[in-house]
């Protein structure tokens, strides 16, 4: 017998996760911008940390402050602390903001009426994991019931495998996710490992990336797409069923995403699919040497990824 139109499942629709927050319209990585990004209602904030001289952990995007603050220097050799300190930057962008900590941005996600929002921390490859996620256990563990109020919340993102032994002794209460633009790397390093995966919108547009969908929803596996800003990408995300659209553009999504729920086939139909095939950025070999930069640019700081794996499976 044919399904009716009742009994067919509702469809379901990617959570909105603000890139670096709102930061379309606010300075990324700030209070300002997580804020904003929770009061358009997004499920999930992304954001990136690094370590101060003095042991802070904070939210910044960029191993330097060049070029996003009116400071400059490499994070891993300022202070937070002290006159000259970290604590007295401000963003370039209006309006002018702090950086915030890692332990401010807890305090933010623990108040009662954002509770139910996600955290994706970006772990910058320059990072030493041991001392990074000790210091990030020290403050998720000094909150009131973290192992169930917080800490299911959390999702770590990781790039190099180096990372992976780490996040699993220091954080065990927390997921995991692979950030990348490789399929070959997610699957070959972190499969068995990861909870979820955070793939580039350019590695799910090949025939490779179409067939990993396939295995992320056969075994069970989240998958988050970045960074998404213009609807037509949107809406392909959504054809693809992914779990999660990180983007820069919170309201934007946000309002797609109401429209198509109030009429999919309508809306849907005004986005086209011809981008994939006219876009040079989605283009095999476009997509091979950006994959083979970022893979050296990952290696040059963390080490040769064979390496590091082939040492965790001495150990174990």
């Amino acid at each position: 017998m044919p399904v009716s139109a009742t009994s067919a499942p509702p469809r379901t629709f990617p959570d909105c996760w603000g890139h670096r927050g709102a930061s379309s319209r606010f300075p990324e990585n700030t209070l300002a911008s997580f804020e904003a990004a929770m009061r358009d209602g997004a499920e999930g904030i992304e954001s990136d940390v690094h370590v101060s001289a003095d042991d802070v952990v904070i939210m910044f995007h960029d191993p330097a402050l060049d070029r996003v603050t009116d400071s400059a220097g490499k994070i891993r050799d300022k202070m937070w602390h002290g006159a000259d300190g970290m604590q007295h930057v401000r963003t370039k962008k209006e309006p002018k903001q702090t950086i915030p900590t890692f332990a401010q941005t807890v305090e933010l996600l623990m108040r009662p009426e954002n509770r139910h929002v996600k955290f994706n921390v970006d772990v910058k490859a320059e990072n030493d994991p041991d001392k990074l996620f000790q210091l990030m256990h020290a403050v998720i563990a000094a909150q009131a019931d973290f192992e169930t109020v917080l800490a299911p919340r959390i999702l770590l993102g990781l790039w190099h495998p180096r990372f992976i032994a780490p996040a699993k002794a220091r954080l065990p209460y927390c997921r995991r996710s692979y950030i990348g633009d490789s399929t070959y790397i997610a699957r070959k390093y972190f499969w068995k490992d990861c909870h979820a995966f955070s793939m580039s919108f350019g590695a799910l547009t090949t025939a490779d990336g179409q067939k990993f969908r396939a295995e992320c929803k056969k075994q069970g596996k989240n998958l988050m797409v970045w960074t998404v800003n213009q609807p037509d990408h949107m809406m392909e995300a959504v054809r693809w069923e992914v779990n999660a659209i990180i983007t820069d553009v919170t309201k934007t999504w946000l309002d797609l995403r109401s429209a198509l729920q109030t009429d999919y086939d309508k809306i849907g139909s005004q986005y086209g699919r011809s981008f994939l095939w006219t876009t040079l950025h989605f283009y095999t070999p476009f997509l091979f040497l950006a994959k083979r930069e970022s893979l050296k640019d990952l290696e040059s700081k963390a080490g040769p990824f064979d390496y590091v794996a082939s040492l965790v499976e001495t150990k174990a």
